[in-house]
């Protein structure tokens, strides 16, 4: 597949070029359920059209004050195909900071995932000048008076569609690698949050660049996404996966990550350290509890899959006797510590905040890789990946 010259261009090649089942994946009442292809480039349509309906133009911006889920996805390349910018605010932030970004950012539409999401835009609404509509996700959910509800915004929008069919195409086609695509927000630590302006292009070349970084990745392939949608750090990665056909499965949340990847069993997953302490330190808690003869057997797999890994790393061959003895503790320990992420792991990426040293060694050692990267919001984000001499194709595949 040739490159993308814009977030609109990666869109529509995507959901074109692989036509999958699963393009997206949730879980709702207690069962995971697909968004295909054809079902994701339709939403995001209709949803295109109608924000069109509600008087959104080139140059304006669409806030999002959402967890991750699909509704992220359609709203996010819905205002980009309107040749709008997106405003993704945190989820956790109060209404005052709220309205300091609704605010700053001129935001003329804000879609909300719940009803105490609205409510939060609600205390906070008459402060903020150039806001015009508040949209609600949530089907069946109870929203304050003034709130659209997302589907009504979809429905005006499949009329406009069903008359002209090619029309979010051919203006998604007018979007330049130039025009503002995002506005990011910093946390704020030092002072009143900035807002990080983003093109186009700026996402684009980060995603072409990890797609050299990443051969390898494929349709078979599945990420599953619970770091903040709202962060550039996940929001590239969401991007990167859309333009190889990786079919993304939205976490219900940070608590729900181990259960859910158990369930959709992810072959790639991005994190920042915590999640991993966390697994480190759960293994580490549950052995501590077991017989001596298995801490024993414990300790022993850990030092020889120690020594397997910086093998690999350093590009060498074990001996026969390594080799053997590292076979021995992949089966009695490390194929169990696997399962817990799901079994089929191909790779963990790591940002936010440097990976401890014990932590890196203690995943490679049972077979998982995870690569550390560093970046900054302005760089949208990546700067450098430490790739540590691995070679994709000598890791496991999804189809193993």
């Amino acid at each position: 597949m040739s490159d993308p010259a814009s977030l609109c261009d990666l869109f529509y090649r995507s959901v074109d070029t692989f036509r999958k089942p699963k393009h997206l994946e949730y879980k709702r009442g207690g069962g995971w359920r697909a968004v295909s292809s054809e079902e994701f480039r339709r939403a995001v349509e209709e949803l295109s059209l109608g924000l069109a309906a509600l008087g959104v133009e080139a140059g304006d911006r669409v806030a999002l004050l959402s967890e991750n889920r699909p509704e992220w996805a359609y709203t996010d390349m819905a205002a980009l195909a309107a040749r709008a910018a997106d405003v993704p605010i945190y989820p956790t932030l109060t209404a005052p900071q709220v309205l300091y970004v609704l605010k700053d950012s001129e935001a003329k539409v804000v879609v909300v995932s719940t009803p105490d999401q609205a409510a939060k835009v609600a205390a906070v609404r008459d402060q903020a000048p150039h806001l015009r509509h508040v949209v609600g996700m949530e089907e069946g959910a109870s929203f304050p008076p003034g709130v659209l509800r997302l589907e009504e915004v979809r429905e005006t929008g499949r009329a406009r569609l069903a008359e002209r069919p090619d029309a979010v195409r051919q203006r998604s086609a007018e979007v330049r690698p130039d025009d503002l695509a995002t506005i990011i927000y910093t946390s704020g630590t030092t002072g009143d949050p900035k807002g990080v302006m983003l093109t186009h292009a700026n996402i684009v070349f980060d995603v072409k660049a990890s797609t050299a970084a990443f051969a390898g990745l494929h349709q078979d392939d599945v990420a599953l996404s619970f770091l903040p949608l709202c962060h550039i750090f996940e929001r590239m990665a969401e991007y990167l996966m859309l333009h190889h056909g990786v079919t993304i499965a939205y976490a219900e949340g940070v608590d729900q990550v181990v259960g859910n990847m158990a369930e959709v069993r992810p072959t790639l997953m991005c994190s920042v350290p915590r999640f991993y302490e966390k697994v480190h330190a759960r293994v580490l808690e549950k052995v501590a509890g077991d017989p001596a003869w298995r801490r024993r057997l414990f300790r022993w797999a850990l030092r020889v899959g120690s020594d397997a890994f910086w093998h690999r790393v350093r590009k060498t061959r074990p001996g026969a006797a390594l080799r053997l003895q590292h076979a021995v503790a992949d089966r009695l320990v490390f194929k169990k510590i696997r399962a817990r992420v799901g079994g089929r792991i191909r790779i963990f990426i790591s940002g936010g905040a440097p990976l401890a040293k014990e932590v890196a060694e203690f995943f490679g050692a049972a077979g998982l890789l995870i690569l550390e990267g560093y970046g900054l919001s302005e760089t949208s984000p990546v700067i450098a990946l430490n790739l540590r001499g691995w070679r994709w194709r000598s890791l496991p595949t999804a189809r193993s």
